[in-house]
């Protein structure tokens, strides 16, 4: 997974000073990082973000200092047949390429950050290019041209509709994988602060929540109510959009039950087959914590394809 929202949460609060940015822009084998991950470095040494999950991070802050004090664009390799990259472990015949540019006009210029972060805001995929000759970053043409392409996705979202000791977890998984969490209920007495501290509340009906938040590919929609009054209009807002993963909780009896009442409402075959029902990935999960994870993995598995 890309941490993109961390390098522009780390460019935003480090704007204007000197940084230089690393892309992992090749990958061969069984490389920790994928191609298009990000390690922003600040002038004073601190960083965000990973180009190789902590084997070669060293030697790229070292690098990236040199690039911010000449201004020029560096790339190197690191890998099993790279003396330095033994030094610094780079683990299991993984091979990566490594560009280091400055973040400036002669680089990756700063205004990239905002189109990218502006891009992401509005649910949109931005596309960036860079010339891997001259180490110029530019917003990219349609057709994407010869240049190193970069995708930013739109930041990855979870609507979780039924706010239960399961959606408890499970939000709380979705932090820390990097997924924004909105819990959705109508029913005060079980949305409320003391139960998830920190966290998006939307009071709403879910199909009114739904459709005003407008998932997209990049989103997923879970019920676990077990109310139909409650998911039913939930799972219907969530077909009419492009939502990258539909779960329901429940057993496959229920679920049956679910699909006729949907189907009855006008919900195609098509859409139904769309539903992850029950929900989850089969782990043989017992407790509100498990299942939360094999919810949680199922939404990765999704996500993940949708991704491509």
């Amino acid at each position: 997974m890309h941490d993109h929202e961390t390098i522009l949460s780390a460019f935003e609060a480090w704007r204007g000073a000197p940084m230089a940015l690393a892309t992992v822009v090749s990958t061969w084998g069984s490389a920790p990082r994928p191609k298009g991950s990000h390690m922003l470095v600040h002038v004073d040494g601190r960083f965000e973000g990973s180009v190789s999950g902590g084997c070669v991070e060293g030697e790229v802050i070292a690098l990236a200092e040199q690039v911010i004090v000449s201004g020029k664009t560096e790339r190197r390799r690191y890998g099993v047949s790279d003396a330095s990259a033994w030094e610094v472990g780079l683990p299991c015949g993984g091979n990566i390429e490594v560009l280091v540019q400055p973040v400036s006009d002669r680089g990756f210029p700063p205004a990239l950050f905002d189109v990218i972060a502006k891009g992401r805001g509005d649910g949109q995929i931005v596309q960036i290019a860079t010339d891997l000759d001259s180490g110029l970053s530019f917003l990219a043409r349609a057709d994407g041209g010869d240049a190193f392409a970069n995708h930013y996705l739109p930041p990855r979202r979870l609507f979780i509709v039924g706010a239960v000791q399961i959606a408890q977890s499970l939000a709380g998984i979705a932090r820390t994988l990097g997924v924004r969490p909105i819990i959705v209920d109508p029913r005060g007495r079980f949305l409320t602060d003391e139960r998830f501290p920190g966290m998006d509340l939307d009071d709403r009906w879910p199909d009114e929540a739904i459709a005003a938040g407008r998932p997209d590919k990049a989103s997923a929609v879970v019920t676990l109510s077990h109310d139909p009054k409650i998911d039913d209009p939930a799972l219907i807002a969530a077909l009419a959009h492009p939502t990258g993963y539909v779960a329901a909780l429940g057993s496959r009896r229920s679920h049956a039950a679910r699909l006729e009442r949907l189907a009855a409402a006008g919900i195609g075959e098509g859409d139904l087959a769309r539903i992850d029902g029950p929900a989850g990935i089969n782990i043989g999960a017992i407790g509100a914590a498990e299942i939360a994870l094999s919810v949680a993995a199922g939404m990765v598995a999704a996500l993940g394809r949708e991704r491509g």
